[in-house]
């Protein structure tokens, strides 16, 4: 005697499936009968907001468009340049080497400076005036020049 083919996950599957296929058929039977229908427009009003009732055509603001700017505004040139220049004092300066030191004046905070970062030939005890670019171990004084 040979076994059915179908097992019972198989039969139970089906059934799944099939009562599905009713509750989606009950589901659109009812939105046809109920007369529940959405909107075929959709509006957006001044806010931002959707609507179902299309703009008052009396409100409407009319724009130039030769007035719309595109991009950034163009920057208003001033009469200064920003200063970016710190001022501190050469605490070290190896000549043979081609390094030292700098401690700005305002924080206390020490900068390396290499010879090929200098405007003049600095000694030690000098005031200087330099600028600050990050290098690989930190922050270094470029363009350092007497004061």
């Amino acid at each position: 005697m040979a076994k059915s083919q179908q097992s019972y996950n198989k039969s139970e599957k089906e059934k799944k499936k099939q009562k599905k296929r009713e509750e989606k058929k009950k589901k659109k039977e009812e939105r046809k009968a109920g007369g529940e229908s959405t909107p075929e427009f959709v509006y957006v009003d001044e806010f931002g907001n959707l609507t179902d009732t299309p703009p008052d055509p009396s409100k409407k603001v009319e724009v130039d468009p030769e007035d719309i700017e595109i991009g950034v505004p163009k920057k208003e040139e001033s009469e200064e340049e920003p200063d970016f220049r710190n001022e501190g004092k050469v605490s070290f300066f190896d000549h043979s080497k081609g390094f030292g030191f700098i401690i700005d004046n305002k924080t206390g905070e020490k900068y390396f400076v290499h010879v090929t970062g200098l405007l003049d030939e600095i000694t030690e005890n000098d005031l200087v005036s330099f600028e600050l670019e990050r290098g690989p171990r930190g922050m270094n004084a470029i363009r350092v020049s007497k004061i």
